[in-house]
């Protein structure tokens, strides 16, 4: 059942974690991988997808970098310190969460 609704609210976070994970990515890899660990459920749009990497560089969490593999420039975000740092945060408020939906849900 793909439901990307549920996941809308979580995008960033989603995105800070596949970034902490894989140290850089260009967005269609980003959405791509995302697919791959939530087996097809998650498809992020682009109009999903760019606006909030834009934010995220905007506001020091990420940047970019632009490199030309095979002749092609593809723009790569990577974290800044201070995204590591957030990432952290929200991953253990996500973790805590989860935990609290799972508790609820067990019932």
């Amino acid at each position: 059942m793909k439901n990307n609704a549920l996941y809308k609210g979580t995008l960033q976070n989603i995105i800070l974690k596949l970034l902490a994970s894989e140290v850089k990515m260009y967005g269609y890899q980003l959405t791509q991988r995302a697919k791959e660990l939530t087996k097809g459920e998650l498809e992020m749009t682009e109009g999903a997808l760019y606006p909030l990497l834009h934010k995220l560089e905007a506001e020091g969490i990420i940047f970019s970098e632009i490199q030309t593999v095979n002749g092609r420039d593809r723009k790569y975000y990577l974290l800044t310190e201070k995204g590591k740092r957030q990432q952290k945060m929200q991953e253990e408020k996500m973790k805590s969460y989860l935990f609290n939906l799972q508790n609820i849900f067990a019932i």
